[in-house]
């Protein structure tokens, strides 16, 4: 073959359909066999866990000779077409899907679930300055008062959880939680300690939880996204989307943000006068070009782009079917105090149950409000922090007790908590008490919980001391918490990375551990 001839060989194989189609997973008849098959069936084979690492090709958590590194090497062809495909993770799973109810603003452990009777001996004495020494502080100077619980508290459960009178609800299902009560974090305001939580750092750019979730795993569902993002309340989460982002990782790993009122996924209905075959072959026309220049360049982004433009079509019908709990019997909208076609906490429980039931692999809930300074009634714990509890109480026991009753819990990890916890003290700004009860931030001490995938029934771990300042035994920092529910969904998180910038990166940045004490 001449130069001539090589050189309109080549460009024959950018331009014409047939040479792409006899050139992906064994042409055509391999694509038909793989839809037959199933995109599971290829994970179970073992043949690879594809991630998009630096070549686009790459496995995460699957490095050469184990080394970790997300490099080149692994899936191959199904991958570079579909990057949500199923995978399979390090190890054999606990739980498949996680449920993860943040509680932005970070409500007060000390009306919820760490009783402490001595705290309320101290109500309104002066802070000794020895508590005081050292500590940074949101707000509070001077020397504030100590504040008591707001709350009466009481023992439920096989397990004799402590929790308090402003969830009822929870009280019935305290024998399926396990309570973290040592959470501590390095942050103490409230976008850096989401950033922290979500994304391993306090700073912006690294991927989510969910992304790091979804770019290990793929999805089960291929007509729905990965990462689903559901936000209630009167504003989202401080550090806005980067909380749900995919950093450095393809943005196909964003999670997405569906809504309870309107239109699920915002612009995802067809123009008027747009009918839907023409939408699929816009959508062909756009592949294709996107194909031609993926070929000359070997951007991954450009798979993502492929992707999402044929999930987007594929979201078109499964996405509003869904989202559509008017569907559900009466009894379950009574479980949830549910309201179909409002924005509520209890509509996105609802709708997490639903989307796991239909294979998404991670659902993210933000219900904002519970930052209970006490400069306002809004932000009182006697009064706005009331309203989050009643919102949040009835429909997160729900939740727990539709998926056990589906058999869902036992590989559906749910995980609740905000970004750090409250101080013993009252908060007083400038020096003067504020005009409402409330507390200021505090990253030294708080409680977290999880149920199912895996995870201990009725158990506690951490206590802090008499006053709920400090821990005192079962400490867990935020990397702690990330390497366990990563652990849950099958992966070592020392080995789940994506090389960025010379090196490979993981959510747990160089700290973590498994917290196995809580495991079933």
């Amino acid at each position: 073959m001449n130069v001539y001839e090589e050189a309109r060989m080549r460009l024959a194989q950018l331009h014409t359909r047939r040479h792409f189609l006899k050139s992906f997973t064994a042409g055509l008849g391999g694509a038909a066999l793989s839809s037959i098959i199933g995109p599971a069936a290829y994970a179970a084979s073992g043949m690879g866990a594809p991630g998009l690492g630096a070549a686009g090709l790459g496995a995460p958590g699957f490095g050469a000779a184990g080394s970790g590194a997300a490099g080149s090497g692994g899936g191959g062809g199904l991958y570079r077409l579909d990057p949500l495909s199923p995978r399979p993770p390090h190890f054999a799973p606990s739980a498949k899907h996680v449920i993860f109810l943040h509680m932005a603003g970070a409500p007060s452990q000390l009306e919820l679930f760490d009783y402490k009777p001595i705290l309320a001996k101290l109500d309104g004495q002066i802070t000794p300055p020895s508590l005081l020494e050292g500590r940074k502080f949101a707000f509070i100077q001077g020397a504030p008062k100590m504040l008591g619980p707001q709350a009466t508290f009481k023992q439920y459960g096989q397990s004799g959880a402590w929790i308090s009178n402003h969830l009822p609800h929870l009280q019935t299902v305290a024998d399926e939680i396990t309570f973290l009560k040592a959470m501590h974090t390095d942050e103490f305001n409230h976008a850096p300690s989401q950033l922290l939580m979500y994304t391993g750092n306090a700073r912006l750019g690294r991927p989510s939880l969910g992304s790091w979730a979804v770019y290990g795993l793929g999805s089960e569902n291929q007509n729905l996204p990965g990462f689903v993002v559901l936000l209630s309340g009167a504003a989202g989460p401080d550090a806005g989307a980067s909380v749900y982002g995919s950093g450095f990782l393809p943005t196909v790993f964003q999670g997405v943000q569906c809504r309870s009122q309107g239109d699920p996924v915002l612009f995802l209905s067809d123009p008027d006068g747009v009918p839907r075959d023409m939408r699929r072959a816009s959508i062909d026309a756009i592949s294709k070009i996107n194909q031609q220049q993926y070929e000359e360049t070997q951007d991954p982004e450009i798979l993502t782009r492929i992707a999402q433009y044929e999930l987007a079509f594929r979201m078109q019908m499964a996405v509003p079917e869904a989202m559509d709990i008017s569907t559900e019997p009466a009894y379950i909208h009574e479980e949830y105090g549910t309201a179909p076609g409002e924005i509520s906490f209890a509509n996105n429980c609802l709708l997490a149950r639903r989307l796991v039931e239909r294979g998404v692999r991670f659902v993210q809930l933000f219900h904002w409000g519970w930052d209970s300074h006490g400069a306002g009634e809004s932000e009182a714990l006697n009064f706005g922090f009331l309203d989050r509890c009643k919102e949040t109480d009835k429909a997160i026991t729900a939740l727990i007790l539709d998926l056990k009753r589906r058999g869902l819990l036992e590989d559906t990890l749910i995980v609740w908590g905000g970004e750090f916890g409250r101080t013993p003290m009252l908060e007083n700004r400038s020096g003067q008490d504020n005009p409402f009860v409330g507390r200021d931030h505090h990253s030294d001490a708080f409680t977290m919980w999880m149920a199912g995938g895996g995870i201990k029934r009725g158990f506690t771990y951490g206590e802090t001391d008499e006053i709920g300042y400090d821990a005192v035994s079962g400490r867990v920092h935020v990397h702690d918490l990330q390497a366990t529910i990563l652990n849950q969904l099958g992966f070592d998180h020392t080995r789940l990375t994506f090389p960025f910038q010379g090196r490979d990166f993981r959510l747990t940045d160089v700290g973590g551990r498994v917290i196995r004490e809580v495991l079933a």
